[in-house]
């Protein structure tokens, strides 16, 4: 007798869960961030899956049915994103028919977002210097915005009301009315990913996250001060660097507790900056780490489980990161030796991963099954193991992603 739906999402979700809690599960679970797969999957454009919601939703809906991992990755957050990036004339990434071809998946466009003399404007008031500073800068739309008064000078009736005036120019007219326009796609996303939850939930599958936020030194580097600035920063403006993560962090702790704040559990937490290559131990240490425990321990103490995918090698900081809330945490790693890995943190965290992205691009189901059953026999000793390839599968072959996740169910079992 077949299981149903509701029967099939309580089995999949307890799954992942006994994982992270270092529980041994029924079997190894396999996940995957499909990127733009689906879309290729189904015969439609990288451009169509960005700007056309209904061809979104069924790509995606019809490819997790095919491919049938216990999670579902839900695009309408990070996929469907061409109007709303349309609209706001978005500078950082380039993306399909915008810069790129139509079957490109979006590229980040590095840039000082924040000088570094900003630093004090942004300390002292973050909120106005993002309306003020930034978005002018990542948003071309809102460029009438850096000539903007103050909002917090805006007090009563004889404090700032004529700082409305501002208001009242023919280019913040425009300005408005793109972000008005900008609202309106903004919510047909939001609508795109409650429809597609509902509709997975409805199929027997739960979702990988329903929240994600970032490391403190991370955004800054990232969005605002641009890898070399991040990197000179913390040379020639050490304080202002540590004072800015600390800063950064309660508004990343509430960017997290979205995910509780929408019933789900798992926090999804992508890491660029933190990784070997790009700062020493002693440097990981002082700058990434302490902000980012901290919030790991955050959002643990809420009833939260931080997903955290470290994007590279950081073998060298193992038993660093070790120091978080036992069977609380799941770590993804992408370049890390995860059999070493298992043997640092496999009392400590769930790990997750780490199929190469080069061997499901180029290489043969037969060689993703031999590695499937290398990990699952080291990695997945005793629980505490999450099948899934190395990053985002954008260019996989289609017979190796569907070899790992029929392998790791036919082989991957406990009982």
């Amino acid at each position: 007798m077949s299981k149903s739906p509701e029967e099939l999402f309580q089995e999949r979700e307890k799954r992942v869960m006994d994982a992270i809690e270092l529980k041994v599960p029924d079997r190894v679970p396999v996940v995957s961030l499909l990127g733009y797969l689906p879309a290729l999957w189904a015969g439609i454009t990288v451009r169509e899956a960005m700007y056309d919601l209904d061809k979104c939703m069924d790509a995606w809906t019809r490819a997790t049915e095919h491919f049938a991992p216990d999670m579902a990755d839900n695009p309408f957050t990070i996929r469907f994103l061409g109007p709303t990036l349309e609209t706001l004339d978005f500078q950082q990434l380039k993306w399909a028919g915008h810069g790129l071809d139509d079957n490109a998946s979006y590229q980040f466009i590095e840039g000082e977002y924040m000088k570094a003399e900003e630093y004090d404007h942004f300390l002292f008031d973050p909120t106005d210097f993002i309306i003020r500073r930034y978005w002018p800068r990542v948003f071309h739309a809102f460029k009438p915005f850096e000539n903007m008064p103050p909002v917090r000078e805006i007090m009563s009736y004889y404090m700032g009301l004529t700082n409305f005036f501002f208001f009242s120019t023919p280019e913040m007219t425009q300005a408005l009315e793109a972000l008005s326009k900008a609202a309106e796609h903004a919510k047909q996303m939001v609508t795109g990913a409650v429809q597609f939850v509902e509709k997975m939930k409805s199929l027997g599958f739960p979702m990988q996250f329903a929240g994600t936020c970032q490391a403190p030194f991370d955004t800054i580097s990232d969005f605002m001060r641009g890898t070399k600035g991040g990197m000179i920063d913390m040379f020639r403006h050490t304080d202002k660097l540590l004072e800015a993560t600390e800063k950064m962090l309660p508004i990343m702790f509430e960017l997290g507790m979205g995910t509780k704040r929408r019933g789900g559990k798992r926090v999804f937490i992508p890491l660029h900056k933190g990784l070997d290559g790009f700062m020493s131990l002693e440097q990981f240490q002082r700058f990434f780490w302490p902000t980012l425990k901290r919030l790991v321990e955050m959002l643990v103490d809420e009833g939260l489980n931080p997903v955290l995918l470290w994007e590279g090698d950081c073998v060298s900081r193992l038993e660093t990161i070790a120091d978080v809330p036992p069977g609380k945490v799941a770590y993804h790693f992408e370049r890390t030796d995860i059999f070493k890995a298992k043997e640092v943190l496999g009392d400590r965290v769930c790990l997750r991963g780490n199929v190469p992205l080069s061997m499901l691009c180029t290489g043969t189901p037969d060689d993703v099954k031999a590695y499937c059953k290398k990990l699952i026999d080291h990695v997945g000793k005793n629980g505490g193991f999450i099948m899934d390839a190395a990053a985002v599968v954008d260019g996989a072959k289609m017979e190796n992603l569907k070899m790992m996740i029929d392998f790791t169910k036919e082989y991957g079992r406990y009982d």
